[in-house]
């Protein structure tokens, strides 16, 4: 998830625990910078391309490190506070703003490892867009309203802003089954194999969802909106190349990605190279995370992200409105 959204996410957290027992700016700032803590894992550079994306949301984002992680943060927490602080307050408040970044994270797409170290699963529910003002802006106001009005009525506010965005995470889980029933139900009528779909939501909401098909030589994109039901399905297929992943066969980094992406991959030709792309994130031909692995006889030691140039907002919104 953004950066704004753990921040705020973690301070709101964090003054719902200790707000009544410290004032609201410090438990607001103790639990923004634990809930932005995990995400500093991007500035660790791991060799190349491909492992900085696999690797980013690993042991700094494991349940089990972040656990032992609070211990000593609450230690140091406690006496920052001296003996205006229990102990016990400042972990729970310290140890629920560190955990609450990867549980939000794992609601994404890209594949959160938080079972380190028993599995490195990269897990992801792929319900809420990375962005997504809906959840965030109830998380600023309560918080805003806490910062503001103090005393319980604040923490009032904070708690409804907790309440209404992890509502909205359920409603996000709820409406992706619905949106799957309805992609998967269109796809059967059209006789077209259901065993691999992916379906996540579109930029900046939950009413427009992106399915992903994919099949052992090609892959088929469709959207489905919940305000139009009875809008006939349009897939649009795109080759995958299964025998360039096939040339590559023993290459770590295909194999990484194809792991990583949970098989929703594809590979072409591309300036003289053989290129993979995560086909979770993007869309078409615009992936983005695609990399530059070189060719079968000549593969690149140390592969590089391609370019990716993000849409403006008024193409994204004018790609809203017209699959809305």
């Amino acid at each position: 998830m953004d950066s704004v959204s753990q921040f705020v996410l973690g301070a709101s957290v964090s003054v719902a625990v200790m707000g009544r027992r410290v004032p609201v700016w410090q438990a607001a700032a103790v639990g923004g910078l634990c809930g932005t803590l995990p995400d500093l894992d991007v500035f660790i550079d791991h060799g190349d391309a491909i492992r900085n994306m696999t690797l980013h949301r690993t042991e700094s984002h494991a349940l089990l490190w972040l656990t032992l992680l609070s211990l000593l943060i609450a230690g140091l927490v406690a006496g920052l506070f001296r003996q205006r602080l229990k102990w016990q307050v400042g972990w729970l408040a310290i140890w629920l703003a560190l955990i609450t970044h990867p549980l939000l994270d794992l609601m994404t797409v890209y594949g959160t490892q938080l079972g380190l170290p028993m599995t490195n699963y990269p897990y992801a529910i792929g319900s809420i867009y990375i962005i997504d003002p809906l959840y965030t802006l109830p998380l600023l106001m309560g918080l805003g309203v806490a910062l503001w009005r103090r005393g319980e009525k604040g923490l009032r506010g904070n708690r409804l802003g907790l309440t209404l965005s992890t509502l909205y995470l359920v409603w996000s889980v709820v409406i992706q089954g619905v949106a799957g029933w309805q992609i998967k139900a269109s796809l059967m009528e059209q006789g077209i194999a259901t065993n691999k779909v992916l379906i996540t939501p579109t930029a900046f909401n939950t009413l427009v969802w992106r399915s992903v098909i994919m099949t052992p030589d090609r892959y088929g994109e469709a959207y489905c909106s919940l305000l139009s039901p009875s809008r006939p399905l349009q897939v649009v297929w795109h080759p995958r190349h299964p025998e360039l992943f096939d040339a590559l066969r023993g290459n770590g980094y295909a194999e990484r990605i194809a792991w990583f992406s949970h098989g929703f991959y594809a590979l072409r030709e591309q300036d003289g190279q053989t290129t993979i792309a995560d086909l979770r994130m993007g869309e078409g031909d615009k992936y983005t995370f695609t990399f530059g692995l070189g060719t079968p006889q000549q593969p690149d030691p140390r592969p590089q992200r391609l370019p990716y140039k993000r849409p403006s907002l008024s193409v994204i919104f004018s790609a809203l409105g017209e699959r809305l």
